[in-house]
Parts: C-alpha cells; sequence; structure tokens
C-alpha cells in the first residue's frame, strides 16, 4: 500500500500535472496512508510482533533546520509518533520514537512536504519591507501548522471510520507505549520555550499548507527529491 502511497504523490507532485488532476491523486494517497495506519494498528493489537515499537534518528540540516524540525514535530505527533530534537553541527538530529508502520508513515510524509515547502518559498515573494530570513521561517512556521492540522483530522476520520467501535482505546494503547518507550530512553526530557517569529509569510505559509498534498483524505508527499538522511 505504501509503494501505490509513494507512486501517487510522485504524480501529484509532477510539474506537468494539472491542479485538478493533482489533487485527485493526491485524494487517493491520502486515503490510502490513513487507512493503512488504521490497518497496521488492528493488525498489531491482534499480533504485537507484525508492528513493533522502534525509533529512527533523522538529520535535518541547514538552512532553517529549527523551522524543519517543526514541520517534522507537526507530522509525526497526528501519526502518534514522538520525536526529540538533539543538535548536531548546524542542524539536528531527530530521535523519532513510534510504530514501525507509523515510523515509516512519518519518513514519507515529511520528505514529500519538504520537497513542497521549498517549491512553495521558491514560489513566493518576499516583501520589500521584510528580512528574507524572517520571512521564511515565519512561511514555514504556517505551513507546518496548517498541515498538522489537517493530519489530525484526517487521522481521527480513519480512527471513526473504521467500524471498530474499540479504534479509540486500541490508538490510546498504541500513544502510551510510544510515550514509555520515549521516557525509558530520555527520563529527564526538557520541553523547548516556545518561539517568537517576526516576519510576515504565516499567512502565505498557512495558505501553502491547506494546498499541500499529504498523502490521505487529505495527507500528501512524495518519494523524490529526499531532504535529509539518515
Amino acid at each position: 500500500m505504501l509503494s501505490k502511497v509513494r507512486k501517487l504523490l510522485a504524480q501529484a507532485e509532477d510539474p506537468a500535472c494539472t491542479p485538478a488532476e493533482s489533487a485527485a491523486f493526491t485524494a487517493k494517497a491520502t486515503e490510502l496512508i490513513a487507512r493503512y495506519g488504521v490497518d497496521r494498528a488492528l493488525l498489531a493489537a491482534r499480533d504485537p510482533t507484525t508492528d513493533p515499537v522502534g525509533d529512527r534518528v533523522l538529520d535535518v540540516v541547514a538552512p532553517y533546520a529549527r523551522d524543519k524540525v517543526g514541520l517534522l514535530a507537526a507530522v509525526a505527533e497526528p501519526l502518534r509518533c514522538r520525536c526529540v530534537r538533539r543538535r548536531q553541527g548546524n542542524g539536528f538530529a531527530l530521535h523519532l520514537f513510534g510504530f514501525a508502520s507509523d515510523l515509516e508513515r512519518v519518513d514519507l510524509l515529511f520528505t514529500s512536504l519538504l520537497v513542497q515547502a521549498a517549491h512553495g518559498l521558491a514560489a513566493t515573494e518576499v516583501p520589500a519591507d521584510d528580512h528574507p530570513a524572517a520571512f521564511r521561517r515565519s512561511w514555514l512556521a504556517g505551513f507546518a501548522e496548517v498541515v498538522g492540522g489537517r493530519l489530525w483530522a484526517a487521522e481521527s476520520a480513519a480512527a471513526s471510520e473504521s467500524g471498530t467501535p474499540s479504534m479509540a482505546l486500541v490508538l490510546a494503547d498504541r500513544s502510551d507505549r510510544v510515550q514509555r518507550r520515549l521516557t525509558e530512553e530520555y527520563p529527564r526530557l526538557r520541553t523547548a520555550p516556545p518561539r517568537r517569529l517576526g516576519g510576515t509569510g504565516f499567512g502565505s505559509g498557512a495558505e501553502a499548507g491547506q494546498r499541500a498534498n499529504l498523502g490521505g483524505r487529505d495527507l500528501g508527499g512524495a518519494a523524490a527529491g529526499r531532504r535529509l538522511g539518515r
């Protein structure tokens, strides 16, 4: 199913695609990836060996490394993954915790959204009275906030449409298990203070986030153009 999602998202991001075609590819990919998450959760509830709790480390590099980290968090949390940020050179190493299927979904979507954000920023003119870096940071913040909201909505819809009364309990148990795994690894974890951004790009970034391909009835991304390494 993830192979199908990758192909659909690659088609949705093809520059030769019309907006209508891109929207159609995106809608199908979103439906598949949200359904995939629910199906794997139900299967793991019957046989935990099919989808173990795990972790992986992603390297997020400059420019705008901290802003990319914010995007990763916006993707990871709705998909029931948790991440810990560690400074590494001029970027960060992001330690992700989650079930294997959810980690795969996060990696797929984050890779796609980095590409989409890069395209969106390149096509957005910075106002003459704003600093380019400040504008782009606020643009990425708006993009991430809207994407995160769309993912929460898509995941909730997939769970409610699963036809399984105990689905909420299954997903809550998965979230608890991921949190326990993170706490075992980082028992003294501290929460980073909120950021203050001064640029004027938030609204423009939010609009781009609303259009972004998320890969489920509203999810999107493509496997091409990977912008982060492991």
